[in-house]
């Protein structure tokens, strides 16, 4: 049966090249169509020529069915100029298996040539010769590195998280950071140059309500951004003794501090200092952050302007961008100040003045930190190059304390508090490992102050306490 009707078809399509010249302007358009087997049939068991009611004779440009996004053939000329025909054409029209058809195996299941699945972050497509053609991204949520950290003694532990699942280090780099490392210039500011300190501190348990909870800065790289508004808004809440317990809002700088910055692309704290300085913020209430729509790197339309009121203070020229807050106050900072590298300095500048900003370098196990002192691991040195990736971040530290390891040595660490939500790590926040600049996490440190008088408070609480 097959065999006559494979010489049917033979001479219906001799019959079909009759006809060919007299549709030569048609034939151009099919032949530039994307042909179905180089992409792969897509819906292999689907039913379209037989839907139709059969197939036709020779060459018949009319002779379609949609198919998914576009159209299939079923016309006996379909295979002869480009593979558009239809899914079903080869087994309804000639009876035959479809060409080029592999099958692949994945969990028991069987899948066709084109047929695709994603394997983390990456895509895998099942070929002609019935294997499994997959992408060799690194992915920022590798199995194995989560379970070497934790088999290891590394002092800490490593966990899956859902929000980084399926993206590439790549995008985690990219995406999930956002500091650029400070110029030349920014990077000879003088330090300032001690007395006994205790073994912990946290700057949440000495300033009960007025240090501010992590953010979630989503896919958009604006720890710049994020950490600025957050250092800030905590010394502010500590300098006014309470009066004043902004939250100041990351999307203000994201989108008006514009001047050499890219947004969630990426930015310096020098120009975020800066911003805060001269121009002034509101709070988070007023202006809420919007994550990226689109693409990372949109930047969102700026919906907050002020102007000089006289001795450096700016006031709002616009409502809030959150039409139900009317609280459109402008927040400003001194200029910042870089610390000594020397931990104790630290310490006594954390202790006295609140949290600091610090820069540090995001290797690619930091990712999947869920509890303990970290330390960036040995456990992707023997995989390939790009496994390995590192990129500049920004976070605040708000303390410090100390751990006895199982060996009976002693650990010293940092408290920071990171940018990717409260599920990330131990509640939003971090411990790593302090006086060994891990992770360059001490090379270059920020404090500030408030832009803020007596006047400012005064004025402040009874100007809210007005208006509630």
């Amino acid at each position: 049966m097959n065999t006559i009707l494979l010489t049917v078809a033979a001479l219906l399509l001799v019959t079909g090249e009759g006809t060919a010249d007299r549709i030569l302007s048609r034939r151009t358009k099919r032949e530039l169509a994307s042909p179905l087997h180089l992409r792969g049939i897509r819906d292999p068991y689907g039913s379209y020529c037989q839907r139709r009611g059969g197939c036709c004779p020779g060459r018949d440009d009319m002779c379609t069915v949609p198919y998914l996004d576009t159209i299939c053939y079923c016309d006996l000329f379909c295979n002869r100029t480009v593979s558009d025909c239809c899914p079903d054409f080869w087994g309804h029209c000639l009876g035959v298996q479809p060409p080029f058809i592999g099958t692949c195996e994945r969990n028991g299941n069987k899948f066709l040539t084109g047929q695709t699945y994603k394997e983390n972050c990456n895509l895998c497509t099942c070929g002609s010769t019935g294997r499994w053609e997959c992408e060799q991204h690194s992915c920022l949520m590798e199995a194995d590195m989560i379970q070497a950290v934790n088999r290891g003694n590394y002092g800490w532990r490593a966990a899956n998280y859902s929000q980084f699942y399926g993206m590439t280090l790549d995008e985690g780099i990219r995406y999930r950071l956002g500091t650029q490392r400070p110029s030349r210039t920014i990077l000879n500011m003088n330090e300032i140059q001690s007395e006994q300190l205790p073994l912990y501190f946290n700057s949440v348990e000495k300033w009960p309500g007025k240090i501010h909870e992590p953010l979630d800065q989503g896919n958009c790289a604006a720890s710049w951004a994020f950490s600025t508004a957050a250092v800030a808004s905590d010394r502010i809440s500590i300098q006014s003794m309470g009066h004043m317990t902004p939250q100041l809002s990351p999307q203000n700088l994201i989108s008006c501090d514009t001047r050499n910055q890219g947004g969630c692309a990426g930015g310096r704290i020098d120009g975020a200092w800066w911003y805060l300085r001269r121009r002034g913020v509101v709070t988070e209430d007023c202006y809420p952050y919007r994550p990226p729509q689109q693409t990372p790197a949109e930047v969102a339309r700026c919906m907050m302007q002020s102007r000089s009121v006289g001795r450096g203070k700016r006031q709002a020229t616009q409502r809030c961008p959150n039409t139900h807050n009317y609280h459109n106050d402008i927040y400003q900072s001194t200029p910042p100040y870089r610390l000594s590298s020397n931990e104790k300095e630290i310490m006594k500048e954390i202790m006295d003045n609140g949290p600091v900003q610090a820069i540090m370098e995001v290797h690619e196990d930091f990712f999947v930190y869920k509890s303990g002192i970290y330390k960036h691991t040995d456990v992707s040195f023997t995989k390939p190059p790009h496994y390995r990736k590192h990129g500049t971040h920004s976070v605040r530290i708000i303390g410090w304390g100390e751990e006895r390891r199982v060996d009976g040595t002693i650990q010293k660490y940092w408290i920071a508090a990171n940018s990717w939500g409260k599920n990330w790590g131990e509640n939003g926040y971090f411990r790593i490992a302090r006086g060994e600049n891990e992770c360059e996490i001490e090379a270059f440190v920020i404090g500030v102050w408030g832009r803020i008088t007596m006047e400012d408070m005064h004025n402040h609480h009874h100007h809210h306490r007005k208006r509630k």
